[in-house]
């Protein structure tokens, strides 16, 4: 059933000309350099600390690393973190096997 709807989203998308990341609820991440990331469509906050931002999205997390960190905004399913980001790594799973 996921694949038939993963295909009929894809589907509309291209038919209709819409952005991907809305149809099929991937996570959009914006970078100025390595001091801002602007990420849109995420579930949740996971974690938060000067050094490590996690986020849940849709079919795992988005882990951020570096230094520094500052949530400048926070609105519905949007954030913007500004510091010293060293690295933006997609998983399936927390360390721990969690989902």
């Amino acid at each position: 059933m996921r694949q038939w709807k993963d295909k009929l989203s894809r589907f509309v998308t291209k038919t209709f000309d819409l952005p991907s990341e809305v149809m099929l609820e991937l996570p959009r991440i914006t970078m100025i350099g390595s001091i801002h990331a602007y990420i849109e469509n995420h579930q949740g906050l996971i974690i938060f600390q000067s050094n490590e931002l996690l986020l849940k999205v849709h079919n795992g997390f988005i882990k951020i690393i570096g230094s520094d960190f500052v949530l400048k905004m926070m609105v519905g399913q949007e954030i913007l973190l500004e510091g010293k980001i060293t690295d933006v790594t997609f998983q399936k799973e927390i360390n721990g096997g969690k989902t």
